[in-house]
């Protein structure tokens, strides 16, 4: 290991000492929250209530030295309300006035939108530009947002009235959908202890912006090898039911599949995992242990998946088992068309 990736691992390895100082459990939930800010990406986390997921993001928030902001969106919430907006100040010496701009809480560098599926379409809207191109247009003027931005929206699946689902469009600037699953019984004993005796300290910032934006451009700097990011492409192209790839539950299941995006998300965040394991390189299994992540958001599933009860987890799986069959029969494949 050279100096440079040695200095890596120990700015990583404190981040995930100081969050596990409050959390407990929930590793997965803590990679998948490193994966993407290390990828530059935004995050959907999905659970039901009471599993630490805002916990996990402010504890987050507060190991690192970056600005916060937590928005509970509601139904009256409007999209000035997160951009901001306009209002006339007045000088008391002079007697003038003018307009000022106020900042909304989406200048910061990391916001949490809790339950973002609980405001109207109009609101979610406000939050696609700054998603995408990192700026906030109000008044005639483009606003650019200070780096590095992170958005990170949490939506309870199990509470339907009253909620408002995202639009495909939305959905496919986040890089990743996390699940946030139920503890084990041992883990949960530990959370009650931890929980219901002396109040846990908030960890101290062990990383700084200029930390994150270098370990941002680390991240692109990771290699990749021809195979892999083809590995990468036929997955994704496997989503489309009109594609020849397509299997036969997913031309029985899917109503339609994932862009061209979704390909660049698999990349990216793989080349994440590779930094946080370590590595110059991705290998096949960082592909393969991001594709849940970053495909279960963009592959929309018809009636008849439901009525059959086939998961996205099913579907996925499907497509990773055939295309790594093809992958094998074309590397055994002789010039002459037989396997050898």
């Amino acid at each position: 290991m050279t100096v440079e990736q040695d200095v890596i691992a120990s700015k990583i390895d404190a981040l995930r000492s100081a969050m596990g100082t409050v959390l407990v459990g929930q590793q997965a939930l803590v990679d998948h929250l490193l994966l993407a800010l290390l990828a530059d990406g935004h995050v959907l986390v999905e659970g039901v209530p009471g599993l630490a997921k805002t916990l996990s993001i402010s504890t987050l928030a507060n190991c690192l030295d970056l600005s916060f902001a937590r928005v509970q969106f509601t139904p009256d919430l409007m999209p000035s309300d997160l951009t901001g907006t306009e209002i006339i100040q007045e000088d008391r010496s002079s007697g003038s006035r003018e307009m000022r701009f106020v900042q909304g809480p989406v200048f910061t560098n990391i916001l949490l939108a809790d339950e973002i599926n609980r405001t109207p379409p109009r609101t979610q809207a406000a939050l696609l530009e700054a998603m995408q191109e990192r700026q906030v247009s109000a008044s005639g003027v483009r606003r650019p947002l200070t780096p590095p931005f992170f958005v990170l929206a949490t939506q309870n699946p199990i509470e339907q009235q009253g909620t408002y689902p995202l639009p495909e469009a939305q959905l496919d600037r986040f890089l990743i959908s996390i699940r946030v699953e139920y503890p084990s019984e041992s883990q949960e004993c530990e959370i009650v202890k931890r929980t219901t005796e002396s109040p846990v300290e908030s960890p101290s910032p062990v990383m700084s912006a200029e930390d994150v934006l270098q370990l941002q451009k680390v991240v692109r700097s990771i290699s990749v090898p021809d195979h892999i990011t083809a590995r990468a492409v036929a997955i994704v192209r496997a989503t489309r039911p009109d594609d020849v790839r397509a299997t036969d539950l997913v031309r029985r299941c899917v109503s339609w599949g994932a862009g061209p995006r979704a390909s660049q998300a698999i990349i990216l965040v793989s080349k994440a995992r590779a930094l946080l394991e370590g590595r110059s390189h991705v290998n096949t299994d960082d592909l393969d242990s991001v594709i849940h992540a970053v495909l279960r958001h963009r592959v929309l599933l018809n009636f008849t998946a439901q009525s059959e009860s086939v998961s996205m987890a099913t579907i996925l799986n499907d497509i990773q088992t055939q295309v790594t069959q093809e992958s094998i029969i074309d590397a055994g494949m002789a010039p002459n068309g037989i396997v050898s």
